[in-house]
């Protein structure tokens, strides 16, 4: 099994507040560089068998081991199974439809159907591309982090950017992803 070390993840978002006291990094406003409760395996075994998924398993043991957000990259870490919009009472983004999103039937479990990134502009709907895949993080602007859940890809975290960017690789898997954002100083 994939573990992290709690001590030490937990340890560096303390000294990332404490050396960003104000919150001025970016995306410290939105996750005030708090981390929840790590989530049971039986919570993370029905949400995988309502989905009919499995998750990748570094990101599998971190929300496990460590907690399921809201710190790390961009606005933060999305929350697995309880919508931040629940969480955070009073406050809506357009980030909580795409979460509510992600838990439609199927959404999570159908093929992910890109072999190769899709860099620039999109014109084909974003809500077409995303199927199989799990939103993580939203940067601003529309601009998701994507864990993708199943095919060839499987594992991989892309940035998806239907403006200017397009949808493209962006990590090779979850635990390189947000231990980039931890070394960031």
């Amino acid at each position: 099994m994939d573990t992290w070390d709690v001590g030490a993840v937990r340890g560096r978002i303390r000294r990332m507040a404490a050396q960003d006291p104000t919150g001025e990094r970016f995306g410290a406003e939105s996750h005030r560089y708090a981390l929840s409760p790590a989530l049971p395996e039986a919570e993370i075994k029905a949400f995988e068998e309502t989905h009919r998924i499995e998750l990748p398993l570094d990101y599998r043991s971190f929300v496990r081991q460590v907690g399921e957000g809201p710190a790390g990259p961009g606005h933060g870490l999305m929350p697995l199974t309880t919508s931040r919009a629940e969480v955070v009472e009073g406050e809506e983004w357009a980030v909580d439809d795409e979460w509510e999103q992600d838990r439609l039937p199927g959404r999570l479990a159908a093929p992910f159907r890109l072999t190769e990134a899709l860099p620039g502009r999109i014109t084909t709907p974003a809500e077409e591309l995303t199927p199989g895949t799990l939103m993580l993080a939203e940067e601003g602007c529309g601009t998701y982090i994507r864990l993708i859940l199943n095919g060839p890809r499987a594992g991989e975290v892309w940035r998806i950017d239907p403006d200017w960017g397009g949808f493209v690789p962006a990590s090779p898997d979850f635990r390189t992803w947000y231990t980039k954002w931890l070394d960031r100083t």
